[in-house]
């Protein structure tokens, strides 16, 4: 057998190939590491690198010590109450030994904390656990993704039949044909969600001078609310699958909003957009969808709008060039698992946007990329 390289389907070929820099290979060196971390200037870097390895190689025990906090509901419980070891396994069903285990992984994950009594309590980070509104929602639901993922190889190659395209089968073209209860954990996730997603997209949005915003695919409404809530005088619509309007009108009239909002049953894929928005808003949208579905949608935004009228995207997104952890290490994957999105830079929706004839495109530096980005555009 020769070592003649042999050329992958999408890969370089071997000629445009290069071999790793000298540097590279020689921090690979078992001796070069052994003396790096030994030497004065060069320990401090290997024992935070060696560091950051690891938290890798064990990410999955934490993600699943996380899981089993929130399965078992002791941060809210730690934040009505601090509480004994004793009290929290017999409320979890399990031996005080094995509560211990998961007690301690939780203090080192900085989640909670012992006190000198022996009471457990929530830490800072732990605190923002229990509070965020829809966070313990999403750890909850991901035993789906978990599953999915069981073979990392086989879900790249695309050789798993995911779990979570069934979770969400709206975006198959379903037209709303969701079971009840699906529809309903569904929307309990988006909603929740949506409110940390509403108020950084206030942040970098000025919706003054906008008459009214329609959003598309808003769910039950929990955007449409917090702007509406922010700009007393603007005027609502929601365009969303017909499943969804129960909850919302219910939203909009606790909200004192009703008489202001305007539901539109429908969907995207089958009907045109309802005219009269001079803003439209798609909030967690377009990572749903193919390019190709993308690119409908935005032809469609831009036949309703009137000339001058603004679009606003708001999702996670990728880093593109720069690749960036919450959008290519979480939310790529996630899309990739319900197959048919998927995550995209700004740069790449921005070409879409300009494809559907929009211009004066803008992208805020995002306050926080794990929540959300924005990009602006006029028609």
């Amino acid at each position: 057998m020769t070592d003649a390289a042999v050329t992958l389907p999408g890969s370089a070929p071997a000629s445009e190939q290069r071999k790793a820099s000298r540097l590279t290979r020689l921090v690979a060196n078992p001796s070069f590491q052994k003396w790096a971390a030994k030497f004065p200037l060069t320990r401090p870097f290997v024992r935070s690198e060696g560091q950051a390895m690891f938290d890798l190689v064990a990410g999955f025990c934490h993600s699943q010590v996380l899981y089993a906090l929130v399965a078992l509901d002791i941060p809210r419980k730690l934040l009505a109450h601090e509480m004994p070891l004793a009290s929290l396994a017999h409320q979890g069903r399990m031996v005080p030994e094995r509560m211990a285990v998961l007690l301690s992984a939780a203090v080192s994950l900085g989640l909670i904390k012992q006190r000198k009594s022996g009471l457990y309590a929530l830490t800072m980070r732990g605190a923002a656990l229990a509070g965020v509104p829809g966070l313990e929602g999403m750890i909850a639901h991901h035993d789906v993704l978990y599953r999915d993922l069981a073979d990392p190889v086989a879900f790249f190659r695309g050789e798993v039949e995911t779990e979570l395209a069934a979770f969400w089968p709206y975006v198959f073209g379903a037209g709303g044909a969701t079971d009840p209860a699906t529809t309903a954990q569904y929307s309990r996730l988006m909603a929740d969600s949506q409110l940390l997603v509403a108020d950084d997209t206030l942040a970098a949005v000025d919706f003054r001078g906008v008459e009214r915003l329609m959003d598309v695919g808003g769910g039950t409404g929990a955007f449409l609310t917090a702007v509406g809530a922010a700009y007393p005088k603007l005027n609502l619509t929601l365009f969303d699958l017909p499943a969804v309007v129960p909850a919302a009108q219910d939203r909009f009239a606790t909200a004192g909003m009703a008489d202001r909002t305007q539901i539109v049953p429908g969907s995207f894929r089958d009907q045109p957009l309802p005219q009269g928005a001079d803003m439209i808003s798609l909030i967690r949208v377009l990572y749903d969808h193919s390019d190709d579905t993308v690119a409908d949608l935005l032809a469609a935004v831009h036949a309703s709008l009137p000339p001058g009228g603004r679009i606003l995207i708001s999702e996670p997104m990728t880093g593109g060039a720069k690749p960036q952890r919450a959008g290519d290490a979480y939310f790529a994957l996630y899309c990739m698992a319900m197959r048919t999105g998927r995550a995209r830079s700004a740069d790449q929706i921005t070409v879409l946007m300009r494809k559907a004839g929009f211009s004066n495109i803008r992208a805020p530096r995002a306050a926080r990329p794990f929540i959300t980005s924005v990009i602006e555009g006029v028609r």
